[in-house]
């Protein structure tokens, strides 16, 4: 009886240990896991963040069509966000793209009717990246931003305040979803290293105001 018990005791064993790698490949598990791996390569583009400068109304591009002279232009993007080009017709949201995206969206356009075509696009001029300064400063203006710029460095670009000016109620006014914000801004706290966090990277469509 007593090796018979043992002999029964050794065929568990071993089929547990025969079980163990049908289960680490339970079909379930692995259709699981490529479900969420095929999830992930078609995830839509509109998931991914975008990476660069998003274009904006204002913004001035170079647009040319390798081996069609004729098809060569500047475009702005009108205020609406929107961009005409011959041949490839109105593109309704060409603001809050890439560079990239947009050429790669007028490729697409075109080669209905010049199925060889290769587009080049390049920014010219970012004229819809401005911020606003006014009030009490020396050279009150709207400022292109060719570079990120924050706060203090707006207040640099339109010369300082005046000595009128109440540097320590300064406002940044922001339009965000339909609605504006107002940001404080006190320049003696951050002139002396202070709550450095009022001093925000400025956004297209910015305005500093200086009382």
């Amino acid at each position: 009886m007593k090796n018979i018990r043992y002999l029964s005791g050794f065929l568990a064993i071993s089929c547990l240990i025969a079980a163990a790698p049908s289960l680490a490949q339970d079909p379930a598990v692995v259709t699981s896991e490529a479900a969420a791996v095929a999830q992930v390569a078609t995830a839509s583009p509109a998931t991914v963040p975008v990476a660069g400068y998003l274009l904006q109304p204002g913004d001035v591009l170079q647009v040319s069509v390798w081996k069609e002279t004729e098809l060569q232009a500047e475009a702005v993007i009108r205020p609406d966000g929107g961009l005409s080009f011959p041949l490839a017709g109105d593109i309704p949201l060409a603001a809050n793209r890439t560079v990239d995206q947009l050429r790669l969206e007028l490729e697409n356009r075109l080669r209905r009717l010049v199925p060889e075509a290769v587009v080049f696009v390049t920014l010219k001029t970012p004229a819809g990246n401005q911020v606003y300064v006014v009030g009490k400063v020396n050279k009150p203006g709207n400022f292109i931003m060719n570079r990120p710029t924050d706060v203090m460095q707006a207040l640099s670009m339109a010369a300082g305040a005046t000595p009128f000016a109440d540097v320590n109620d300064i406002r940044v006014l922001r339009r965000e979803n339909g609605r504006q914000l107002a940001l404080v801004f006190h320049y003696g706290d951050v002139s002396r290293g202070r709550h450095l966090e009022q001093n925000i990277q400025l956004q297209g469509g910015d305005t500093v105001v200086v009382p």
